[in-house]
């Protein structure tokens, strides 16, 4: 699993520059076009994000049994922006720390856990949850990079294949 470990790493670390560089787009907006709704899942550039720190806290209970965890998917963890980047900056510091936290024999277990949304316990392997929750960290991000084209905005890009080439040459 040293292999997985390394893809988890790099995953953790690609979410906290793509969060960085989608903070500093947002942070460009008006107040008026970051609460716009454009059609997203959670329409505005603040539903999204904010939905984004809720799951990602949500995620993280889950994982470690530690941390607030919000009850709503919709959740507005912080009505302003800057309360939100702060936030969001701290918990990718705790994603980073937590899958540097990982070895072998934890990526090889379960977690247990209740959905938000349904009393049911779930007991499903890490790494298969892990997978889903960074891909819907992306997912979202794609909902964010929307809103901005569809604002006439410059879009920053978060391709991965970018994080890879920045973290290579150190510059991530």
């Amino acid at each position: 699993m040293a292999g997985m470990k390394d893809h988890y790493t790099t995953f953790a670390g690609y979410n906290a520059w793509a969060n960085r560089r989608l903070y500093a787009a947002a942070a460009a907006l008006s107040d008026a076009e970051y609460r716009a709704d454009k059609g997203a899942f959670f329409k505005s550039m603040h539903g999204t994000l904010n939905h984004l720190l809720a799951t990602d806290r949500i995620w993280m209970r889950r994982f470690t049994g530690e941390g607030e965890a919000p009850d709503r998917l919709d959740a507005i963890v912080h009505e302003r922006l800057a309360d939100l980047r702060a936030a969001r900056e701290a918990e990718d510091r705790r994603i980073v720390a937590y899958i540097d936290s990982l070895d072998e024999a934890r990526l090889g277990g379960v977690i247990r856990y209740r959905r938000v949304s349904s009393p049911e316990e779930f007991v499903q392997k890490l790494t298969p949850a892990l997978d889903h929750w960074f891909n819907h960290q992306t997912h979202h991000r794609g909902h964010a990079h929307m809103i901005l084209t569809s604002l006439g905005k410059t879009a920053p890009e978060l391709d991965l294949l970018y994080y890879q080439r920045e973290a290579e040459a150190g510059r991530a």
